[in-house]
């Protein structure tokens, strides 16, 4: 078994923390961290009849930039991938609309929420 680093660690807590709140607003889980050979969508939800995919991040800081401006564009083409092989995988949810979210997280319990953040 591989050890849990704390970058790792770090990075679940901030799942965790966007989860919660957006299951406070609404929102279903369909799956977490759907990883594909592309990269990793790390929370998709379902808000009504959307289906949302959402980036997270988290930044103790702002000295170098903020959480949501590190979803930078080549980021947000391996999230567009990833869900489109996510939509292959499982066509029954091809049907429904999606969107982009980014959640960003940082200190000390700063929380936006954007949505339609990125894509079509």
């Amino acid at each position: 078994m591989g050890t849990t680093t704390l970058q790792q660690k770090i990075g679940r807590k901030a799942e965790d923390r966007a989860l919660l709140y957006l299951q406070k607003a609404g929102l279903e889980l369909v799956e977490r961290n759907y990883r594909c050979r592309w990269g990793e969508v790390d929370l998709i939800l379902h808000d009504q009849q959307t289906l949302v995919f959402v980036e997270v991040r988290y930044r103790r800081s702002a000295r170098f930039g903020s959480a949501a401006e590190s979803v930078d564009p080549q980021k947000q083409r391996k999230v567009v991938q990833t869900a489109e092989s996510f939509l292959q995988r499982n066509p029954h949810w091809a049907r429904q609309p999606a969107r982009f979210d980014i959640v960003a997280l940082e200190e000390p319990n700063r929380v936006e929420w954007i949505q339609n953040a990125f894509g079509n």
